[in-house]
């Protein structure tokens, strides 16, 4: 069995066509025609990497650390396909596998290819930018002067972008057409294609804001504006406008590069012995609840209820079935495992998809849990979400538990190292011992939730609500789910202090 692992970054439920979006995502739809779609798929820990530990260990990440690398104790979907003899190949413009917080996934691979230039990935080498003529090409909130923060970098990185052969994707993709064209006549392989895309900013070929019919005119006169900030609205109603379009025109692109994988399974007729799972690590507020991007605010829907599909030569459902099941990222681990023949190790938690897939009962999940380190912990069991915040946001009960002490992009600093303690409490570490190190309010880590009036804990009713427009509370239900998160929280052994944190009173 070959496997075709496709994952992009951002990209929400809401925008393709499957689920009811607007835009049009012919090859989406394409690919789905063939697959078993997943209705109720979750995030689990977030943002970018902390979601990928989950994806390779089948375990949630944000309940012991925040953004990081995999950790020695950790097993890997891909290292341990390596090590039971299958090729495994990673290809990705995701920069941050080559920066501190993330160095050690793509060595779980048996090889790999990084496409540089997404975002702010410090590839192009520029000692004097062109700040004022990068202050007139761009709006004034995208636009930065100083190496700080992301944004300066990603202008430069786009001076090198002069045709549509430039775009990462692009070569992220035409890297993959290799791969399969060199590759098709081998019996078993993983590869995993995966790009920034759709991630901000949302810089795609201009004919993509022209071919979209359902496209309105935005009204948008002023600069390049793609790139919102991580925070409440504040935009116009046409700069509101123009970034939904500009995000619009970027999944256009992902939907068209797509398209070009699958003529490629075409053409090499790959259907017949190559598996395919489709999927995201998180969605993106686009002004839905005032809010823009992820991280900070609650995380609705268009942030944690996220796209999957799966194709596998042998299935008995037939092609566009959808399968109501409650699912979530750490499923993803056990289920190229299974596709594979592969034997889970005890440490996974995550339930293996593909009994769905030939019509036989699933190991049903009551509950999926997802958040960000330090943050709320919510919940859903496909009738309501639950947001779960603790009285004090930044209250120093809140510890990180790793032998790999990095943040995204930088070490631990000393302060943050000298109070650390040896943990031995963990089972799934096997008997290796973890530092215990506080988790300081002023580490360089990605930014917690809280700070805003609406981070408050409540209930959505998903039918009644299913925009999620009108938060109660219920004691019952509040309680009822509040079981269901402390067994979640038990089987994956979330420290003690986490149940003092948000006052459960069960362990």
């Amino acid at each position: 069995m070959k496997t075709i692992f496709l994952l992009f970054d951002s990209l929400n439920r809401s925008a393709l066509q499957i689920y009811g979006g607007t835009n049009t995502t012919p090859n989406f739809n394409r690919l789905a025609a063939r697959s078993a779609i997943f209705d109720n798929h979750y995030a689990g820990s977030l943002p970018c990497m902390p979601a990928r530990r989950d994806m390779h260990t089948g375990r949630l990440n944000f309940l012991h650390r925040s953004w990081g690398p995999l950790e020695p104790f950790d097993d890997s979907f891909a290292a341990q396909l390596k090590s039971s003899g299958l090729y495994s190949h990673l290809i990705s413009d995701h920069y941050h596998y080559f920066e501190d917080g993330g160095a050690t996934y793509h060595t779980r691979y048996s090889s790999w290819d990084f496409i540089r230039g997404q975002e702010s990935d410090p590839h192009i080498a520029m000692v004097t930018p062109p700040l004022e003529r990068f202050r007139a090409q761009y709006h004034p909130m995208q636009f930065e002067e100083t190496r700080d923060g992301h944004r300066l970098q990603g202008m430069i990185n786009r001076t090198a972008v002069k045709e549509e052969k430039d775009y990462p994707m692009v070569k992220c993709v035409e890297a993959t057409l290799a791969f399969l064209e060199d590759n098709h006549c081998s019996e078993q392989w993983f590869l995993q294609m995966e790009t920034f895309d759709p991630h901000e900013p949302f810089a795609a070929p201009t004919r993509f804001r022209q071919k979209d019919k359902n496209q309105e005119e935005t009204g948008y006169k002023g600069p390049i504006l793609d790139w919102p900030r991580y925070r409440k609205v504040e935009e116009t109603h046409a700069e509101i406008a123009e970034l939904r379009a500009n995000y619009a025109a970027l999944v256009a692109f992902c939907d068209e590069q797509l398209g070009r994988i699958l003529d490629k399974m075409d053409s090499l007729d790959l259907w017949e012995d190559t598996a395919i799972i489709l999927t995201t690590d998180h969605g993106f507020l686009l002004s839905e609840h005032d809010w823009w991007a992820k991280n900070r605010m609650p995380f609705y829907n268009e942030v944690a209820h996220i796209p999957l599909m799966i194709y596998h030569p042998q299935m008995r459902l037939r092609g566009g079935s959808h399968i109501s099941a409650l699912t979530q990222t750490t499923d993803l681990m056990p289920t190229i495992l299974d596709i594979h023949e592969a034997e889970k190790s005890p440490q996974v938690l995550g339930r293996s998809l593909l009994p769905y897939l030939f019509g036989q009962p699933g190991t049903e999940r009551q509950i999926a849990l997802y958040g960000i380190f330090g943050g709320a912990i919510n919940a859903t069991d496909g009738r309501y979400t639950y947001f779960c915040y603790p009285e004090n946001m930044e209250s120093h009960d809140l510890f990180e538990y790793t032998l790999m002490p990095m943040h995204n992009r930088s070490l631990f600093e000393l302060y943050e190292l000298e109070p650390a303690a040896l943990y031995r409490g963990f089972s799934f570490t096997k008997k290796a011992p973890v530092m215990k190190l506080p988790a300081f309010a002023s580490a360089k880590r990605s930014p917690r939730q809280g700070g805003f009036s609406d981070t408050q804990s409540c209930l959505y009713d998903l039918i009644s609500d299913p925009e999620q427009m009108h938060p109660f509370r219920d004691d019952a239900i509040e309680s009822r789910l509040q079981t269901l998160i402390c067994t979640e929280m038990q089987a994956h052994e979330a420290p003690d202090e986490l149940y003092q944190r948000f006052e459960f009173t069960e362990k």
